[in-house]
């Protein structure tokens, strides 16, 4: 069966259209409204979008929040307007088809099992850096999800006591220092610590602060940009931070980094696993879970949604 699998995420709604291979045969894509009806129209607007130019049998949502156990609905999202809302329902209803409902980590961690950098993992963790920080945790190929459905929620452990405030309702979150939305904050915050260093961003900065975003830091850095390069040095510290915890906790063999922050890994993932490797408890007396990124990239959350909607 083909299936549409929608990525829900704090930022963007994207949609796409996946065979039983994976393979995202069409795209479309619409912006994160800050309302929970208006979130709802957007999404029925980009799968009527891609209905009219494919027949298909099912959605999958992937949401960026809290899902219950029966995956029906999403209890919390920090980045998004639900709360204790019936989502599955109301989409199928609204469409006519079958919705099934997964976390948006979890659903990019089934694609990179099945499709990708995850594959022949008994024990893999995938780490998803975007707007905030998702995870999962696959066993012999099963998302493990908790008593309650809402595990790992690793993006919001709290690395620093009275740290930059989350949307969770915390402060200090993994998520405030390690992710796109970290890396523009950490780059602002550098800017004003270093006038006159930075030549990209302070002009950037200058025109409308709001317009620096993580993706830009990143490309201000390949660049040569010296505050957006201490900005990803910054990040990659609290990569690893984050992944010696993670890894203390689950023990993995291997663990995926994803999300749209991955595509710029070159630029810290290396500086990121060397301080991983001190962190970690026993550092030289155990084996280490292997880093790598993943494969499918911006694309997983929403084939890994196709792929549970398609029964595959």
């Amino acid at each position: 069966m083909i299936a549409i699998g929608v990525d829900v995420g704090g930022t963007s709604v994207r949609a796409g259209v996946v065979d039983r291979h994976g393979t995202v045969l069409d795209t479309a894509r619409g912006s994160t409204p800050p309302g929970e009806g208006e979130l709802e129209d957007v999404i029925c607007a980009v799968v009527g979008e891609l209905r009219a130019r494919h027949t298909v049998g099912a959605i999958g949502l992937a949401v960026a929040g809290f899902v219950a156990a029966d995956r029906r609905t999403v209890l919390f999202a920090p980045h998004l307007p639900w709360r204790a809302a019936p989502v599955a329902d109301r989409i199928a209803e609204r469409l006519g088809l079958p919705v099934v409902l997964e976390h948006d980590a979890n659903a990019a961690g089934i694609a990179e099992h099945r499709f990708g950098a995850l594959r022949g993992a008994r024990v893999g963790l995938l780490v998803a850096l975007g707007t905030g920080i998702g995870a999962a945790l696959l066993v012999d190929g099963e998302v493990y999800r908790g008593a309650f459905g809402v595990a790992p929620e690793l993006g919001h452990l709290r690395l620093v006591p009275g740290g930059r405030p989350c949307p969770c309702g915390k402060s200090g979150c993994w998520e405030r220092y390690c992710s796109g939305t970290a890396l523009a904050a950490t780059a602002l915050g550098l800017l004003g610590r270093h006038p006159g260093r930075s030549t990209v961003l302070a002009r950037e900065a200058e025109r409308d602060p709001g317009k620096v975003t993580g993706r830009l830091v990143a490309a201000a850095a390949r660049e040569g940009d010296p505050v957006a390069a201490l900005a990803v040095a910054d990040l990659a510290k609290w990569l690893a931070e984050g992944l010696a915890l993670a890894a203390d906790v689950y023990d993995p063999e291997l663990i995926v980094i994803g999300g749209g922050v991955s595509e710029s890994a070159p630029l810290f993932l290396d500086a990121a696993r060397d301080h991983y490797q001190t962190l970690i408890t026993g550092a030289g007396h155990r084996p280490l879970a292997r880093l790598r990124t993943a494969h499918r990239g911006d694309d997983a959350g929403l084939v890994g949604a196709a792929t549970l909607a398609a029964g595959l």
